[in-house]
């Protein structure tokens, strides 16, 4: 008999000739915007923790004040013996934020996606999804057992002519994106997208992961900074980015939320958040409220790159983006990671990212509100060592 598993070896060894082999690397102490990676101080351009809330102080008395308030755990789902009042009073939070009518808090940002869309369509259904969409949504659309068509990315008039051509053909249609897309760092065109819902009777689901906390007036994400505030969507989004914690929530109409309580299996089979997460969560939202100026120094900093980068390394390909991702295409995996171990050799954390995850290898730099001028600086030096 053959062994049954030796198939995952070979795999393996496909994977390594690809150079798309991953491993983690460890990073101790507090995140920020320096970090200790595997032993090394460096300056830590990978990071989703946009405005450096992970190691706030108030984050971490917050957490530890629940803790013992509540304990470690949650020790059940909501429905049954998980429910706290600390996880309402964070979903009530997330509303205003929001400005709609509830919200409710999922374990992750992944699990949020996951019981949504299941939740929604089913196989009588229709999904159209941008090609570009994180693995949540892609993987909720295929839990689903809805029809899915993925349209090229961005791209209106497509999703204009997939709807004229299937529409008429399912009972529901929802609509699913991301807003800011998180390995390329362009928006979604929502306001044109919530036009072609309406047209078309379809359900429109956004997901403001990368967007919760950093645009905005206010920091409500997309929505907000295309004006769409108050208009008929599903919101999806996480804690765990610039919030600094960890979970995912959606908001929306009360009636969507309490259907989403009922039927969401990702909310309803699942140990509640922690404690300690959810009220790190919700002292992060009361900062992001109380302190704009973190927002403001975060797209300064932004524009101070993108101003460098054009000054100084104006052959080099940069995907065009609208937030605080900025992605350096390369030719080959080979050259990202080079390239990537150049930086980090220099006491640079800016990591390569290949196929499969993107089509096209390249260096994903995330910018923190807590960077400096130095930091930004020390960037530019040795990616114009990289380009010379």
């Amino acid at each position: 008999m053959s062994d049954p598993y030796a198939w995952i070896e070979q795999s393996l060894a496909t994977i390594h000739r690809a150079d798309w082999y991953r491993s983690v690397q460890t990073i101790e102490g507090c995140p920020g915007a320096t970090v200790l990676l595997q032993g090394q101080e460096v300056i830590n351009f990978a990071s989703n923790d946009y405005l450096g809330l992970a190691g706030d102080e108030r984050l971490i008395l917050a957490a530890t004040a629940a803790v013992q308030e509540f304990g470690t755990g949650s020790t059940g789902s909501r429905l049954l013996s998980g429910h706290r009042k600390i996880h309402r009073e964070l979903e009530k939070a997330i509303a205003s934020l929001k400005q709609t009518e509830d919200a409710v808090v999922f374990s992750s940002g992944y699990l949020a996606n996951l019981g949504a869309i299941t939740a929604l369509v089913g196989k009588r259904d229709l999904v159209l999804a941008d090609q570009y969409n994180h693995s949540s949504l892609k993987n909720g659309a295929i839990l689903s057992g809805a029809k899915i068509v993925e349209y090229p990315h961005c791209d209106i008039e497509a999703v204009k002519s997939e709807l004229q051509r299937l529409r008429p053909d399912y009972r529901r249609c929802l609509i699913a994106t991301d807003s800011v897309f998180s390995m390329d760092g362009d928006l979604c065109p929502l306001p044109a997208l919530i036009d072609l819902a309406q047209e078309f009777s379809c359900m429109l689901l956004v997901d403001e992961a990368h967007a919760t906390g950093v645009l905005g007036k206010t920091g409500a994400g997309c929505v907000e900074h295309f004006g769409c505030t108050g208009k008929q969507l599903v919101q999806i989004g996480t804690l765990s980015k610039a919030l600094g914690s960890l979970g995912g929530y959606v908001a929306g109409s009360a009636t969507l939320i309490d259907y989403l309580r009922n039927r969401a299996p990702s909310w309803i089979y699942t140990t509640a958040l922690s404690p300690a997460d959810t009220a790190a969560a919700l002292a992060a939202i009361n900062i992001i409220q109380q302190e704009p100026q973190r927002r403001t120094q975060l797209w300064k900093n932004v524009d101070y790159l993108k101003k460098l980068i054009h000054q100084y390394l104006p052959n080099l390909k940069l995907l065009p983006s609208e937030s605080p991702i900025l992605c350096l295409q390369f030719a080959s995996a080979t050259d990202a990671l080079q390239a990537g171990n150049q930086l980090k050799s220099a006491g640079i954390f800016a990591p390569a990212i290949r196929p499969p995850t993107v089509p096209t290898s390249r260096i994903r730099i995330s910018l923190m509100a807590t960077h400096e001028q130095t930091h930004i600086n020390k960037l530019i030096e040795q990616l114009s060592l990289i380009f010379h």
